[in-house]
């Protein structure tokens, strides 16, 4: 009977399509038939869904992070295998800008839009790299948590980290502690995850009830050129890179990644799905102490759509419309910025402190920003699955050089056996010397 019952179980992937359909058709119902009452209820749906993921995000990322360094001890060659995943960080990143930057010179984006400088706004909030340098070190241990500074809740995980590694077996009471505190949030955030097809269903419907189609039509060939570079990242160079370099089929990999990739387009958030991530990662054939350490950091740093397509496009934008000439070295500090800054996106909703950072850098005004901020929730949904892409191919890449992946649980993996428990998931094929 159970497994009669199982066979017909909806997977996951399949509930988060049923929810783009029904919050479409939703969304367009209210905007053409003027709908207020369904508007706000899509709205309070989305809205909510989205703070029960940002509810758990600071302690998740300050434990997950703080377990993700003390996890490396239980990993042969920890330094080789950090140091290899933070330059195939840094690979990816400068591919994804040249990308952005390519497409932006050869469509000219910000060509024919209408917009003029009078249209911009400053934000409230920039970022520039005293800002980023200054910021990362918090004042007080309390602040980070209440304003959810993920960059400085991760600079404090880290030296927490750290400083465990170094006291050895006395800090063992804490990190068990730290591993139990993760356990329970990784659960809470899991059953917050699987009303995910419900969150779809009013963060999509509002996006059409609050936007309609006017407003893509106004950025037809920026929105395009995000989409396109994404894309392009996505379903090229990521695939490439698992054929030449890992030497492992790419299908499997989008197989198994599918439901984390889906989230991500529809929370628009890396921390958020985190958690989701890690498990696909691990189900892909990485080993759970190394996965446990890459996917954290990645989540906070490995920003491919975020901090590396988007930017690139936009700064390219924001110069037309303002009619400032962009030359070589121009181009050469947005690869810089994108490479080396993209943690100042820190995994959470936009990528307006990342834009921010690379106009000031580019001495572009800071009324550019405002020019996109109309446009950004539609954006950021491919930007968002881009990164979540990048930070499960990467661990997938590094044990594959490393000889570390189990390519038997790779060649199966399944995105839709996710519906598991946790509990029910496999043990892992131990770090091999």
């Amino acid at each position: 009977m159970s497994s009669h019952t199982k066979s017909f179980k909806v997977p996951f992937w399949a509930q988060i399509i049923a929810g783009l359909v029904l919050g479409v058709l939703l969304g367009w119902l209210a905007r053409s038939q003027d709908l207020s009452w369904l508007v706000t209820t899509l709205e309070k749906v989305g809205d909510t869904f989205i703070g029960l993921l940002k509810l758990a995000v600071a302690p998740l990322v300050f434990f997950a992070i703080l377990v993700s360094i003390t996890n490396l001890r239980k990993v042969n060659n920890a330094a080789r295998l950090a140091s290899r995943t933070l330059l195939w960080f840094m690979a990816t990143s400068l591919i994804a800008v040249s990308i952005g930057l390519v497409i932006g010179l050869l469509t000219n984006p910000g060509a024919g839009t209408g917009l003029t400088p009078k249209d911009g706004a400053k934000p409230q909030d920039t970022g520039s790299w005293i800002d980023f340098l200054t910021g990362i070190v918090p004042t007080d241990v309390i602040t980070p948590f209440t304003e959810l500074n993920v960059l400085q809740i991760v600079f404090m995980a880290a030296v927490a980290g750290i400083a465990a590694l170094q006291l050895g077996e006395r800090a063992q009471p804490i990190l068990a502690l730290s591993e139990s505190v993760l356990e329970l949030l990784q659960k809470a955030l899991w059953w917050v995850i699987r009303l995910a097809p419900l969150g779809t269903v009013g963060l999509i419907g509002n996006a059409i009830a609050t936007y309609g189609w006017d407003l893509i039509g106004k950025y037809a060939t920026f929105t395009a050129d995000i989409y396109v570079g994404c894309l392009i990242v996505l379903f090229g160079v990521y695939p490439t890179l698992l054929a030449t370099v890992a030497k492992v089929n790419p299908v499997q990999f989008f197989k198994g990644a599918w439901p984390a990739i889906q989230l991500a387009f529809v929370s628009r958030s890396s921390v958020g799905t985190m958690p989701l991530t890690q498990k696909v990662t691990e189900r892909l054939g990485v080993p759970k102490e190394y996965a446990s350490f890459a996917v954290p950091f990645g989540a906070t740093t490995k920003m491919d759509g975020c901090a590396a397509i988007y930017p690139a496009i936009a700064a390219i934008f924001v110069a037309q419309i303002f009619d400032i000439q962009l030359g070589l070295g121009d181009y050469l500090l947005i690869a810089f910025v994108s490479v080396v800054g993209s943690a100042a996106t820190a995994g959470l909703t936009g990528a307006t402190v990342m834009l921010t950072l690379t106009l000031s850098t580019l001495g572009l005004p800071m009324e550019g920003v405002g020019l996109l901020l109309a446009i950004d929730p539609i954006l950021d949904m491919i930007r968002t699955a881009t990164n979540v892409a990048g930070q499960a191919l990467i661990p997938v890449l590094v044990s594959a050089r490393e000889n570390l992946l189990d390519r038997e649980a790779y060649a199966t993996a399944d995105g839709s056996s996710l519906d598991e428990p946790r509990e029910a998931q496999p043990e892992q094929v131990p770090a091999a010397a």
